[in-house]
């Protein structure tokens, strides 16, 4: 074919250059059937490894689309914890607090999704809905204000 490079599979092959080996007497192969990256002659350059981990075992050499994990808990920021503290008539915040915080948001909201899930469970459904929050926040002792009547006419 006109438009095929030189070395492909199928098409007519080109000698090794100098520092390679013979094919026949080496490990690697310059038959079709070998990995594009490991027949010699290929200008294939930095990517033809793949994706994957490079030279080293380090964090660093992993390629793209690496998701550092960390904890959800962090979503709630500094300034979110200022504004609540604020809300309830906080005036000064001191900066060894907002762990503290988090720590009892991650607690009160543990406590309240699992009971949400046993009312779920035992209901048969799969949806959490707003009257489950409404009734577990009302057997917990702190009821939210607004729901009553709608509430009170479903149960």
């Amino acid at each position: 074919m006109v438009n095929e490079r030189p070395g492909q599979s199928g098409g007519p092959s080109r000698p090794a250059p100098a520092g390679w080996p013979r094919a026949s007497g080496s490990s690697i192969s310059a038959s079709p059937a070998a990995p594009r990256g490991l027949r010699p002659g290929l200008g294939l350059g930095k990517g033809s490894g793949g994706l994957g981990k490079g030279k080293g075992l380090g964090k660093a050499n992993l390629k793209r689309h690496t998701k550092i994990r960390k904890d959800n808990i962090y979503g709630v920021t500094k300034g979110d914890i200022r504004r609540l503290a604020r809300r309830g008539g906080v005036k000064r915040i001191s900066a060894t607090i907002y762990d503290d915080v988090r720590l009892a948001l991650r607690e009160r909201l543990a406590r309240i999704l699992k009971d949400c899930c046993a009312i779920v469970d035992s209901s048969g459904r799969k949806t959490v809905s707003v009257t489950d929050i409404v009734f577990t926040l009302r057997r917990l002792g702190n009821p939210i204000y607004g729901f009553e009547p709608h509430f009170l006419n479903n149960r």
